[in-house]
């Protein structure tokens, strides 16, 4: 039973890291990365589709990414979705590739993603708690309903307790790595 609330617990904290390496990924810094532009859809065929499902995307150098449309029609609409996103892009099309420069970062736009890194690793901790508590309240209920003995529910407690110091120098260790990435120049 406590095998069980451990595994569970473990599983949904490591997927509130990934979820939160996600986020980091959005968050630019200056390199170009095809991730960068994940969350940008386009209309394909009367389908509002990422635009990784309509185009290919590559880094074609640290500043520059480059984009390959399936279908030569899909250059303007692509173009357009990413002008209208909020990273401030500007794509320039030659023939049938589409290269987005990523303009270089001032000192105060790097502080501004900072707070931005800071607030996320901050959701990922509150999620990581939250997680926490939902299994110290499942090993109440268990030891309640004399499914497991009070020795059992304070071991697992520590357990879980255990796993979420763990997860959470995780998230301290992504976020060190995400605020050196961002000040670097």
């Amino acid at each position: 039973m406590i095998d069980d609330i451990q595994k569970r617990t473990s599983d949904r904290m490591r997927k509130s890291i990934e979820a939160l390496k996600h986020e980091f990924a959005k968050i630019r810094t200056g390199r170009a990365h095809p991730s960068l532009l994940e969350h940008v859809h386009v209309n394909y065929y009367g389908n509002d589709v990422p635009l990784s499902q309509a185009a290919n995307i590559t880094a074609e150098d640290a500043r520059t990414l480059a984009i390959m449309p399936w279908e030569r029609t899909m250059i303007p609409v692509i173009e357009k979705a990413i002008l209208t996103s909020d990273l401030g892009l500007n794509p320039s099309t030659t023939g049938t590739v589409i290269r987005v420069p990523l303009p270089s970062l001032t000192e105060q736009r790097r502080k501004d993603l900072i707070k931005v890194v800071r607030h996320e690793t901050e959701n990922g901790r509150v999620a990581v708690r939250n997680i926490r508590r939902d299994a110290n309240t499942e090993l109440k209920s268990a030891m309640k309903d004399k499914h497991i003995s009070e020795d059992d529910e304070k071991r697992g407690e520590e357990l879980i307790q255990k796993l979420t110091d763990q997860f959470t120098k995780e998230i301290d260790k992504l976020l060190e790595e995400k605020e050196a990435d961002l000040m670097a120049i």
